[in-house]
């Protein structure tokens, strides 16, 4: 009589009797539950881990309580149990100039893996310091599942240390043999193409570009795409010396000041970053270049930032939002074994013209 009596209980009066047996400080469990909604441990289980045989009503109804309940995977359990920690890694550069970056990224990433086990984990790294440092922590310590790394090199020490080790990761970016690893990347190839098209048909006929440092895979195809446009124009181009994305403002701001004093005056400028854009601005009208008039700047952009600044200028968005998604479906498709060579994307250059 008792069992039938338990079997009408609603899982709201169940949470009520299970808080009563366990006391408020306990911490939630699978058997909590599987009591609160009738169902088997092995059930509620499966249920939490998508399992393809349980239905979407099963699951729907389990997350519910789990969620109501405050459930948490015990992790250290997970990972005795299993090896698995549940955890992604974010191993984030800390030298970009705008928050928008990393908290872009996060968004994406968080988007996709909401609904799986797993949690993320931002692996702080200062460009100053060893890039492998945090790598070797990663791998000393099996402290995630899976890494997501970002600013790649064409010879990128970080990536042949995760391949030899085997740990899954994905990269933002990619090294001169992409083959041999999963990534995502943004098109600087097709970005700086049009970007030099557009400055073309604005009549700039002396084309420079505020580069990636050079030590970076995306200074050479960024670097690649000028080159082609300007050489099939027959006009001439150059990288701005002394000055790149990672200069800090006030550089930024003295090199466009002294930019109307160079032997080579550029009269287009492409820049791959909207807040370098916007300091190498400054300098020049101060300088008392017009831009739009005399000058023109085009930039890669990745925030709303110039929708509200002086001058308008014209741009070309990266999503960032969507390469964090990319990210973190390409990762979780290595975790699950998916041949690598299927694992690659590149994102497109969104053009965004301000300019008449």
């Amino acid at each position: 009589m008792l069992f039938k009596e338990e079997r009408t209980l609603s899982d709201h009066d169940r949470a009520g009797r299970v808080d009563a047996s366990f006391g408020s400080r306990t911490r939630p469990t699978l058997k909590t539950i599987a009591e609160m909604t009738g169902l088997g441990v092995t059930t509620v289980s499966r249920a939490l881990k998508d399992a393809h045989d349980i239905s979407a009503k099963t699951k729907q109804r389990v997350r519910q309580v789990a969620d109501a309940i405050g459930y948490r995977p015990d992790r250290a359990g997970v990972r005795l149990r299993t090896g698995k920690t549940n955890v992604i890694s974010l191993v984030l550069d800390q030298t970009d100039k705008i928050p928008e970056f990393a908290r872009r990224l996060i968004v994406g990433i968080s988007d996709v893996i909401r609904e799986t086990p797993y949690h993320l984990v931002v692996t702080p790294q200062a460009r100053n310091d060893d890039p492998m440092t945090p790598i070797r922590y990663i791998l000393d310590t099996r402290a995630a599942d899976g890494v997501i790394i970002t600013h790649i090199k064409p010879d990128d020490a970080r990536v042949t240390a995760l391949i030899n080790s085997g740990l899954p990761f994905v990269t933002h970016g990619r090294c001169a043999d992409a083959r041999q690893h999963a990534y995502h990347d943004f098109d600087n190839r097709a970005f700086c193409t049009l970007a030099a098209q557009r400055l073309l048909s604005r009549g700039r006929k002396r084309l420079a570009m505020l580069s990636p440092p050079s030590e970076f895979t995306y200074y050479r195809e960024s670097l690649a795409g000028l080159a082609a446009v300007a050489e099939q124009a027959n006009v001439p181009f150059e990288v701005l010396p002394g000055v790149d994305l990672d200069s800090g403002s006030e550089v930024l701001r003295q090199a466009g000041m002294a930019l109307r004093h160079q032997d080579y005056v550029p009269d287009g400028i492409i820049c791959g970053s909207e807040i370098c854009a916007l300091a190498l601005i400054d300098g020049i009208t101060q300088s008392g270049l017009t831009v739009g008039k005399d000058i023109d700047v085009i930039a890669k952009e990745t925030s709303d930032l110039l929708n509200f600044t002086r001058p308008r200028i014209d741009s070309l968005r990266e999503d960032l939002i969507l390469a964090g998604q990319e990210l973190a479906r390409h990762l979780i498709d290595v975790i699950e074994g998916r041949p690598i060579d299927e694992i690659h994307s590149l994102g497109q250059p969104e053009p965004v013209w301000r300019t008449p």
